[in-house]
């Protein structure tokens, strides 16, 4: 059903751009997570919402447990606005942050930080080694889940941890373990190549079998390696979590009895990268609109703005999609501009200045370093704003 009529009637007094949740969306989005999850606690990654009312939405319903976050400051913000249990998800370098974390016991006990080399703890210990006494600073390690092939010529997945091994693994826990100030809360390991890519990508059935083909193979690959990292580490120690997945490889992560809690972002939001997978299908819950601002000729429309490319290695797949009306396209000399994008289509004769034209962002969180608020829709009701990462002059990356 086009939602068009409804987004419209809603937002009537508002002037775009600006951005919108459909929250009906997001329930049945999460709803459909936890069911995928199969009763394993979903930790909630933050750089796909940017948003602390909607985070807290979240994590009032049943089956969220914890938030992933994408820097240490981020952390430090939102367990001090009374989230508990964060892992800050990738390494930081951010002195004044770490030495915040150590100076508060609270901070310390709520907030886990990655590391995937003896070079990071050092660095940790040298940014607080003024703090005396200092609380124990907890610890992820962070295992590289990339799929390597024929004599490591193929890689699929992300550049991440330098950590791949049982041994290399275990290794690095015990070091942590000899240092005095830190404890090993975790392990975490991402499988973008599963995760992150859509299994059913449009219009090239060759790049779809190498898909298929390569995630199985990683998949059963990664269920074996996984399972020895972790029970090598837990020889030398407990730990609090282990954490795999993402949105795209939900039901695939939680089989593994490895793996106690798994990571979902995007499919609360489901923008348009997520389109294309087989084993889940999401409703868009986040857009935002844009005012036509010219007419140049009787099927092209201009709006303003529209140049909001997501992250990622630069193709078209990064750039919004024009959504509503359906129909509308990129004129192909000039993409997504900076302050004014032509759209053509048979959809643009019916469109007149100062209409909207709806889109989805490619990813999901990103949208939100764009404005300010959502507006937040229930039915055909505007029932709520509230501030983006941004709007609360919250800029982290």
């Amino acid at each position: 059903m086009d939602a068009r009529p409804r987004y419209d009637r809603a937002t009537a007094p508002l002037d775009p751009p600006f951005a919108i949740l459909d929250l009906d969306a997001m329930r049945a989005n999460a709803a459909d997570l936890v069911r995928r999850a199969g009763g394993k606690p979903i930790r909630v990654a933050t750089k796909s919402i940017r948003c602390r009312p909607v985070l807290e939405r979240i994590m009032a319903m049943d089956g969220f447990r914890g938030l992933m976050a994408f820097t240490l400051p981020e952390a430090l913000w939102l367990a001090r606005s009374g989230f508990t249990d964060i892992l800050v998800a990738y390494p930081t370098a951010d002195r004044a942050a770490l030495a915040e974390l150590a100076g508060d016991p609270r901070l310390a006990r709520e907030i886990a930080v990655t590391v995937d080399s003896v070079e990071h703890l050092d660095y940790v210990d040298d940014a607080v080694a003024d703090l005396h006494p200092r609380p124990e600073i907890r610890i992820c390690l962070d295992i590289d889940a990339g799929y390597v092939a024929f004599g490591g010529k193929f890689r699929a997945g992300a550049l991440r941890s330098s950590v791949r091994e049982p041994e290399q693994a275990a290794d690095l826990a015990a070091e942590i373990a000899k240092r005095p100030g830190f404890r090993l809360a975790g392990l975490m390991a991402y499988e973008a190549q599963i995760a992150g890519v859509g299994d059913d990508p449009p219009g090239n059935p060759a790049m779809t079998r190498a898909i298929r083909l390569m995630q199985q193979r990683s998949a059963r690959e990664l269920i074996l390696r996984r399972g020895r990292i972790v029970n090598a580490v837990r020889q030398l120690c407990d730990l609090d979590f282990v954490n795999g997945g993402g949105t795209g490889s939900v039901e695939r992560t939680v089989r593994e009895k490895a793996v106690t809690e798994v990571a979902a972002g995007s499919g609360f939001f489901h923008p348009r990268l997520f389109d294309f997978y087989r084993s889940f299908t999401g409703r868009p819950a986040a857009l935002f609109a844009l005012p036509v601002v010219r007419r140049p000729g009787p099927d092209t429309v201009t709006v303003l703005g529209g140049g909001y490319l997501a992250s990622g290695a630069p193709d078209l797949s990064r750039l919004p999609q024009p959504y509503l009306p359906p129909g509308l396209r990129y004129a192909p000399d000039e993409g997504a501009g900076e302050v004014q994008t032509p759209l053509l289509g048979k959809a643009a004769e019916d469109l007149r200045v100062g209409d909207r034209v709806w889109f989805r962002h490619a990813k999901a969180g990103e949208m939100c370093e764009r404005f300010a608020a959502l507006h937040l829709i229930e039915g055909d009701e505007l029932v709520g704003t509230v501030p983006t990462y941004r709007g609360e002059g919250r800029t982290f990356l």
